[in-house]
């Protein structure tokens, strides 16, 4: 008979395939709530949904999915109690899609939030290294923004906190890999300058009358982020290479320049809080710059959450092609102001984003040999 403990981490094991089903579940939903705000003519699901659109993006699936990619690695070190941050995170998404009291779903998601700096703290007290550190920011971030939004702000407010937490994370892990080039004192200094710039820039929109400047600040920060990337991190070597570690580093450059693109835009624009313009703006962040490392990094991410085999295949290009000309048509209907351009390029994103998940699932169901993780990791 197993033991007590054993049981128990099983079951919690178990938990993951649940909580990354409400994961994709969340995503599907949200794309679907952004098509209806488009102006696409779809059943809104239930009343009042489609605005939950970003938060069900933004906290519910990327939440959930990086909480539960967190904790499936902490409980191979004993620390099950990160199970908590997917956890709560999933069911608070599930209260929202469901019209179930949404201050008590933003409670969760807050509580998941919260769980997640713990678990970003624990890893940062295992290793105290700068790039840690980093991550444990981008955490807090997206705890802010969540105590925010449960304290009623707009999320034209929010959602900077929020970019915050996905921009910081990323950053930080790629930090991480960029010792492999070798990366100067003064280089490792500038990318925490650049990084503490934005962290700036949300403290001036807390200030409430510096909305317009501090979007300018966070637009000039994202553009350096973006450029120390493209110049330091070791995607510009491994783009040479062949099969999966080509893919993933051609995924790492484009999300750089679509941070890029949105640093641009910030930069140009100051304060926008609705419209086309807002709408350009936040999706070459959400699903330019965020999207491209999903991409890049699911050949690696769904094996280790899900404990199958996984095998590259050249067809995943299809829909980083689709989704990057698809956001170049939505970024352009926005900026041209031509919203027939603008619906079709949000319908064609979710297409890729559909053609994403076919080729995922259709990778995994015919599975091969995978490459190790750590060497795919160095794209």
């Amino acid at each position: 008979m197993a033991p007590e403990g054993a049981t128990w981490g099983y079951s919690l094991h178990r938990a993951r395939y649940p909580l990354l089903f409400i994961s994709l579940l969340t995503l599907t939903v949200a794309a679907w709530l952004g098509l209806i705000r488009l102006g696409w003519g779809l059943p809104p699901l239930r009343l009042g949904l489609p605005a939950e659109h970003g938060p069900l993006m933004i906290s519910g699936f990327l939440g959930t999915l990086i909480g539960l990619e967190r904790a499936v690695a902490l409980a191979a070190l004993g620390k099950r109690w990160a199970y908590a941050a997917p956890m709560l995170s999933g069911l608070g998404s599930l209260l929202l899609m469901f019209g179930l009291p949404e201050f008590a779903a933003i409670v969760l998601i807050t509580a998941g939030s919260l769980v997640l700096v713990a678990v970003f703290v624990s890893i940062f007290r295992r290793q105290p290294a700068m790039f840690n550190a980093v991550m444990v920011l981008g955490a807090a971030a997206w705890a802010t923004g969540n105590v925010m939004w449960l304290r009623g702000q707009p999320v034209y407010d929010v959602v900077w906190w929020w970019a915050g937490y996905l921009i910081l994370t990323i950053a930080g892990e790629r930090l991480e890999l960029s010792r492999l080039m070798r990366v100067s004192g003064i280089a490792t200094k500038l990318f925490l300058g650049f990084a503490g710039l934005y962290l700036l820039g949300l403290l001036m929109l807390s200030a409430g009358r510096l909305f317009d400047a501090a979007l300018r600040v966070i637009g000039v920060s994202m553009l350096a982020l973006a450029l120390w990337l493209l110049r330091y991190d070791i995607a510009r070597r491994t783009v040479r290479r062949t099969g999966l570690t080509r893919f993933i580093a051609v995924n790492l450059l484009l999300a750089y320049t679509w941070l890029a693109v949105a640093g641009l835009l910030a930069m140009a624009m100051g304060r926008v809080a609705a419209g086309p313009h807002y709408d350009a703006l936040l999706h070459a962040v959400f699903l330019g710059f965020v999207f491209s490392i999903i991409f890049g990094h699911a050949p690696i991410i769904f094996p280790a959450v899900l404990g199958v085999q996984m095998t590259y295949r050249p067809a995943f290009y299809g829909h980083v092609i689709l989704l990057n000309l698809s956001l170049l048509l939505r970024l352009a209907g926005d900026l041209a102001g031509w919203p027939g351009i603008r619906q079709w390029g949000g319908l064609l994103n979710l297409a890729a984003l559909l053609l994403f998940l076919a080729n995922t699932l259709w990778s995994i169901r015919r599975p091969g040999t995978s490459p190790a993780p750590s060497d795919a990791a160095l794209g």
